[in-house]
C-alpha cells in the first residue's frame, strides 16, 4: 500500500499533527532494525513494548519484526505484578517504553532477564531507541513464516494471562483475509485510539492500515471531543471503536457540534453491540455501524461485515479461508442453523499456541486445528454469525440461561441510562 504512495502520510500524531510519510516510516523501521541488530538482538529474541499509541509505536513494532525478533506488547495500565509476570514469562531481553512509564518499569524488572530499558521518547536516565547505532537493514532478517513475531497476552477465560504465539503467517494471513471484507483503500484514514498493544489495534488499525496505504491518526487515550475534532480536521473516512464509544456517538450532545460527513463506516468490535444501538448511531451519523468478531488467538478476526451487508445484531460472515462450527457444549454435536452453541473456528489465523502452556493450548485448539472460542452464538441461513455472550458469563436463573449482553442492550434502550455493564 505505502510503497506506491511514498509521500502519503502513514502516521499522524493526533495531538501535535506531526506526520510520518510512508517513505519516512520505512526508513525509520530499517534504521531502528539495524540498531536492534547492533545492540545484539538475535532472531527469536523478545522485545517488550509498553507505551500508549503514537507513530513511534508502529516503528518499534515493525523494526523488531524486521530484525527477526518477537514483540510482546504490554498494557500500560497493568499492575506491577502483571507486568512482571509477562516480562518473565515471555523471557524479554529488552524493554521499549516511554519516559513517564520507565520509572515504574524499573521496579518490575527483578526476576526478569531484561538487559536494558530503552525509551520511545527522551528521558533523563535511559537511552532513546534512536541512540542505537547501526547500519539500516536493507532486507528482513530471515525468518520462517511459522516463526512467532507477536506475543500479546490474553487472560483467555481463566487465571494468569497467557502469551498468545502469533506467527508471521498468522498476521499476514489475517491482514489479507480481513482486507477481502473490509476493503481498505489508499484514500482511507482513521483515528487509532484503540490501543496498539491489543490485537484489534495492532492488526486491524496498525497493520491493515499500513498494508493498504491508509493514514493512521494516533491518540493515546479516548477523549470524545478530541476524537470528534480529529474527524472534522482530517476528513476521516472510518472509525474503529468499542461499544462504550458507540454509546457516546449515539447519545452525547457534543457529536452535533462536529462535521462527520466524510465518515463512511463505524466498525465496532471487542464486545457485543446491540442492534438497537448500532441503528441509533448509524441514523445519527448517516453511515453504517457494523460489527466484526475475533479474539487474540485468531490474529484477531474470524468474522466481519462486508460493505452493504449489514444485518442488525450480526458480527458478519466468516472471512475467506475460515471455517466455523457451532457446537453444543454439553453433547459436543454440531448445532443446526439458528441454534445456539459454542463458536469454533479453523483457519490460517489460528494461533500457534499459548507460550509455555501446552495444557491450555490443547484445551483451546483441538487436534484437528479447531479453536474453541468460549463464545456462544448462532449462524443464520445466510451465514451471518450472532454472538450471544461468553460461555462462562451466562447467568443461570431458575434453569434459564440469561446472557448479560442482552440485559445490557435492553437497559441501554432506556433514555435515562447512559451506559450499562
Amino acid at each position: 500500500g505505502g510503497a506506491a504512495r511514498p509521500a502519503r502520510a502513514a502516521f499522524v500524531d493526533g495531538a501535535t499533527a506531526r506526520a510520518a510519510t510512508y517513505a519516512e516510516f520505512a526508513e525509520l523501521v530499517r534504521r531502528l532494525a539495524g540498531g536492534f541488530v547492533s545492540w545484539g538482538l538475535e532472531p527469536g529474541d523478545v522485545v517488550a513494548l509498553m507505551a500508549p499509541n503514537s507513530p513511534e509505536y508502529g516503528v518499534v513494532f515493525h523494526a523488531v519484526a524486521f530484525a527477526g525478533g518477537i514483540v510482546t506488547t504490554i498494557n500500560p495500565t497493568y499492575t506491577p505484578g502483571e507486568v512482571a509476570h509477562q516480562l518473565a514469562d515471555a523471557d524479554a531481553k529488552l524493554v521499549v517504553t516511554t519516559a513517564s512509564l520507565a520509572e515504574a518499569m524499573r521496579e518490575m524488572l527483578s526476576g526478569s532477564g531484561v538487559e536494558e530499558v530503552l525509551l520511545i521518547d527522551d528521558g533523563p536516565n535511559e537511552r532513546s531507541i534512536y541512540d542505537l547505532e547501526g547500519l539500516p537493514l536493507a532486507t528482513q532478517v530471515p525468518v520462517s513464516p511459522d516463526d512467532v513475531v507477536a506475543l500479546p497476552y490474553s487472560s483467555g477465560t481463566t487465571g494468569l494471562s497467557k502469551g498468545v504465539m502469533l506467527t508471521h503467517r498468522n498476521l499476514v494471513a489475517n491482514v489479507i483475509q480481513s482486507q477481502a471484507v473490509l476493503e481498505f483503500t489508499e484514500g482511507d484514514s482513521f483515528v487509532a485510539v484503540l490501543p496498539f498493544f491489543h490485537i484489534y489495534g495492532m492488526q486491524v488499525l496498525m497493520n491493515l492500515g499500513l498494508a493498504y496505504g491508509a493514514t493512521i491518526v494516533t491518540m493515546p487515550r479516548f477523549e470524545l471531543e478530541q476524537f470528534l475534532a480529529l474527524h472534522e480536521q482530517h476528513g476521516l473516512t472510518r472509525a474503529f471503536v468499542a461499544p462504550p464509544m458507540v454509546v457516546a456517538l449515539a447519545k452525547h450532545p457534543l457529536v452535533d457540534s462536529y462535521d462527520l460527513s466524510t465518515l463512511d463506516v463505524v466498525f465496532s468490535g471487542a464486545a457485543p453491540l446491540s442492534a438497537e444501538l448500532a441503528n441509533e448511531t448509524g441514523e445519527r451519523l448517516g453511515c453504517q455501524v457494523v460489527q466484526g468478531y475475533g479474539m487474540t488467538e485468531l490474529s484477531p478476526i474470524s468474522h466481519a461485515t462486508p460493505a452493504g451487508g449489514f444485518v442488525p445484531g450480526s458480527v458478519g460472515i466468516a472471512l475467506p479461508d475460515t471455517e466455523v462450527r457451532i457446537v453444543d457444549p454439553l453433547s459436543g454435536d454440531d448445532v443446526d442453523v439458528g441454534g445456539n452453541g459454542e463458536v469454533w473456528v479453523r483457519g490460517p489465523q489460528v494461533m500457534k499456541g499459548y507460550l509455555n502452556n501446552p495444557i491450555a493450548t490443547s484445551e483451546t485448539v483441538d487436534g484437528d486445528g479447531w479453536l474453541k472460542t468460549g463464545d456462544v452464538g448462532h449462524i443464520d441461513e445466510d451465514g451471518h454469525l450472532f454472538v450471544v455472550d461468553r460461555l462462562k458469563e451466562l447467568i443461570k436463573y431458575k434453569g434459564f440461561q440469561v446472557p448479560p449482553a442482552e440485559l445490557e442492550a435492553l437497559l441501554l434502550t432506556h433514555p435515562a441510562v447512559s451506559d450499562a455493564a
